[in-house]
């Protein structure tokens, strides 16, 4: 499947790699916070852990995803971009990343999300493109000693 529509190929070896290297993220025992999204559109899922310095920014995650492979490449981006986020810098760039799939504003200043440009015209993946902000951000809402 090569996920034409209109000229756009949305399954390129790029986002194919992308999905790929979230191997190298794995959901490991030792990050503390957990949270969750699940996608009502399609069903995909992510699960992801993290760990916190002091001032509440990420400096360790790892991600559990059970998505199509735009899912997979989406949360492989916030993955690769979320060191030193804190939960507010998540959450604004979760805004402006859902704007800017419904097409009502510029993309997030985000590493790397650029390469889901094709997948913009294709909402029914919207919903697996933004599961690992909402995870990130149902994980940092959570209490406790964040280390």
């Amino acid at each position: 499947m090569t996920g034409d529509r209109g000229g756009a190929k949305l399954y390129t070896p790029d986002l194919l790699a992308l999905a790929v290297s979230l191997a190298n993220r794995p959901l490991t025992g030792d990050l503390p916070l957990r949270g969750e999204a699940r996608s009502r559109t399609c069903g995909s899922a992510v699960t992801l852990g993290c760990r916190t310095n002091a001032a509440g920014s990420i400096e360790a995650l790892g991600v559990r995803a059970t998505a199509c492979a735009v899912g997979q490449a989406a949360a492989a981006i916030f993955a690769d971009g979320a060191g030193g986020q804190d939960r507010d810098g998540i959450a604004a760039h979760r805004t402006c990343l859902g704007r800017w799939l419904d097409g009502e504003g510029p993309a997030p200043e985000w590493p790397g999300i650029e390469r889901l440009e094709a997948a913009r015209e294709y909402p029914g993946r919207h919903g697996a493109i933004v599961l690992a902000w909402d995870a990130a951000l149902d994980a940092l809402s959570k209490g406790g000693d964040p280390r």
